[in-house]
């Protein structure tokens, strides 16, 4: 049973800093691309980061490149999402999300297992 369990969310002030967690249990940490994507009230589901856990090679989408990181503790089959100098625009649920294989992905339909999301709420 594969489970994605995402943390950290909450109601912040603009310009603060955040960062979000993601727990797999039931895969391979090693075998999986793991994602972040983000889906503002009214908006489509947005990518925001992936992480291939076999070498550590991240890519980042657009709306977020500069102000996150996307890192992993492998012991903990954890990967985490930091974000900086946080926009009221950010307000959002984030989801982490989990790709087999070892491809760079960046679409929603690629990433098979999700979690149920954490709030991100920005504050002006």
């Amino acid at each position: 049973q594969v489970r994605l369990v995402e943390s950290g969310g909450g109601v912040v002030q603009a310009g603060d800093s955040l960062s979000l967690s993601c727990v797999a249990s039931g895969l391979t940490f090693s075998k999986y691309v793991m994602g972040w994507f983000r889906q503002a009230p009214g908006r489509e589901r947005e990518f925001v980061s992936a992480r291939r856990l076999s070498d550590n090679t991240t890519t980042y989408g657009s709306s977020l490149k500069g102000r996150t990181t996307m890192t992993s503790d492998h012991a903990k089959n954890t990967v985490y999402l930091q974000i900086s100098s946080l926009k009221p625009e950010d307000t959002a649920v984030y989801f982490c999300a989990a790709s087999f294989g070892d491809l760079m992905v960046d679409a929603e339909y690629q990433f098979y297992y999700w979690g149920q999301g954490t709030q991100v709420a920005v504050s002006d």
